[in-house]
């Protein structure tokens, strides 16, 4: 299904932080300036998959009016060096005139993502592969629910997840009547929310939060609220996005840890969703920061063995992200990736443990 199991991706958020802040990891980078570069170091390991992200925001400044220069670089060297994209078309930002809870937005979505489907596949006639809406339940949480990110709203997640899937669906529609074969990325959170005593009632509501990682998918095949138009055929490819600190307890929100005696193995959260669902899955994001870098890919890369053994479609591991990038809030320097901040001419310094770790997994 990809180009290769080992993959890198390019963080790509795009948000107003809770300082109000525009993010753009893609130029804080320099990935726009040395697309080129940046791909073919990933094809030199052979990594012939990425995932990569368009700048919503940056496209569509005026209504319906779309300007792909921004993209452009990017494109042309997905083209040139023939790496396979997976592109996120929402990863958690978009134009300051919409509002995301009115029709507005689905329609300013649909119209966008036709647009920019048709320029990327005019750059090159491979099969797309594209997530829609990167992390439905995470952004609905972060932003509709706890009003961390942009918009700032509270106690209307359910409500954002929803209007998230309506947007994913219509677009899906445009997407396939004019480009059948694309294949659809769906990515989202494993997280495992644990009851922090024995009470009843702790139980129960650590099961709900639980189970509600699920929603958004459920939404997509029609199963929950069938209401938004949801289908079987809308849920194509699972990205698992999973980092050292899913698991927790509820209501603390205290972290289980690896190694820790109540830590769930992540195999068997995969092996939940391929449970629950039957489709494709992928490890679309995963990495952590500073010396742990090696020991967690490498745990990684074993749980996803484990849970290919026991029958799960495993399809491939994502190190997100592949370079490092400053902090959303701080603008801290934050070491989780394999390359570094690129130099004046696009070379970026490689952190050789995690390199030695990824040729082992190779081998």
């Amino acid at each position: 299904m990809f180009a290769s199991y080992l993959m890198g991706g390019f963080e790509c958020s795009t948000h107003r932080n809770y300082q109000q802040r525009r993010i753009d990891v893609i130029a804080a980078t320099a990935h726009d300036r040395f697309a080129v570069l940046d791909y073919q170091r990933l094809l030199d390991l052979g990594m012939k998959t990425a995932r990569d992200g368009v700048r919503w925001h940056l496209i569509e400044r005026t209504p319906f009016v779309y300007d792909f220069s921004s993209l452009e670089k990017q494109a042309e060297a997905a083209a040139q060096t023939g790496i396979q994209i997976i592109w996120d078309f929402f990863h958690y930002g978009f134009p300051d005139d919409l509002d995301i809870f009115t029709s507005a937005f689905v329609e300013r979505f649909v119209a966008f993502s036709t647009a920019t489907a048709k320029f990327l596949r005019s750059k090159s006639n491979r099969t797309l592969f594209i997530c829609p809406t990167n992390e439905i339940s995470f952004y609905a949480w972060v932003s509709g629910e706890v009003g961390a990110f942009y918009p700032f709203v509270r106690g209307r997640g359910d409500d954002l997840k929803k209007q998230l899937v309506r947007a994913t669906i219509a677009a899906i529609d445009a997407i396939r009547a004019r480009f059948p074969d694309t294949r659809f990325v769906q990515t989202d959170p494993a997280i495992r929310v644990a009851p922090r005593n024995k009470n009843p009632q702790t139980i129960a509501d650590a099961a709900i939060y639980h189970e509600s990682q699920f929603h958004a998918l459920e939404m997509l095949t029609g199963k929950r609220a069938p209401e938004l138009g949801g289908a079987p055929a809308y849920l194509d490819i699972i990205g698992i996005n999973y980092y050292f600190n899913n698991q927790w307890r509820h209501p603390s929100g205290r972290k289980i840890y690896r190694h820790h005696k109540n830590y769930q193995p992540l195999h068997e959260l995969l092996e939940s969703f391929h449970t629950r669902f039957n489709r494709p899955l992928f490890i679309a994001e995963t990495g952590i920061e500073n010396e742990a870098r090696p020991e967690w890919f490498r745990y990684v890369g074993e749980q996803a063995q484990i849970a290919a053994s026991n029958g799960v479609p495993m399809h491939g591991i994502c190190l997100y992200p592949i370079v490092n990038h400053p902090g959303w809030d701080d603008n801290r320097h934050c070491r989780n990736g394999l390359w570094d901040y690129a130099d004046e001419f696009g070379n970026r310094e490689i952190y050789q443990p995690l390199l030695a770790e990824i040729l082992k997994m190779k081998a």
